[in-house]
């Protein structure tokens, strides 16, 4: 099933990455549960995003932010001897998973703890794109900030040489 944004993008202005976005997630396959992860609002601009990752070592987990996507990946390393297992409850697959990113937003750390894997991500706009103030003028007035300086006030300039004419 395809959807067509045309009408929806025809009265906005700089849209092009939302129907990208839209385009890229109703085209991609179902996205199995695993690992299971939350995505907390920390802040203003802030998020952290939260996954279960249980038998994974730092070595075998890998973040890569590519074309605003953020990529968690984990490789099944070869498991110590545990003896016989007698039943397999924690998941010991690979996995993928893909997260869009907003435009300015950064991933500014990650850290595993107690089996959870930690990524913090924040959103830095920067001072071109933050809103400003533009003042309007009119253009028969004079300065708001129009004073009258006296002659006593007033710098003094260097006088250029005075030359002496002659007549001859």
């Amino acid at each position: 099933m395809s959807y067509d944004f045309t009408p929806l993008l025809r009265t906005a202005i700089g849209f092009d990455r939302l129907a990208q976005v839209m385009d890229s997630a109703a085209r991609s396959p179902g996205n199995s549960s695993f690992p299971p992860y939350d995505i907390a609002k920390t802040g203003n601009d802030r998020y952290t995003l939260t996954m279960a990752i249980a038998g994974f070592g730092p070595d075998d987990i890998e973040l890569i932010v590519q074309d605003n996507t953020l990529v968690v990946s984990g490789r099944v390393t070869t498991p110590q001897d545990e003896g016989e297992i007698l039943h397999r409850g924690i998941a010991r697959r690979a996995f993928e998973r893909r997260f869009a990113l907003a435009d300015h937003v950064e991933v500014t750390g990650a850290e595993m703890n107690n089996g959870l894997l930690r990524i913090t991500v924040q959103q830095i706009i920067p001072d071109a794109l933050k809103p400003r103030r533009i003042p309007v003028k009119t253009v028969n007035s004079t300065p708001a900030e129009h004073t009258v300086v006296s002659a006593a006030q007033q710098p003094t300039q260097p006088q250029a040489p005075q030359s002496i004419a002659t007549a001859a």
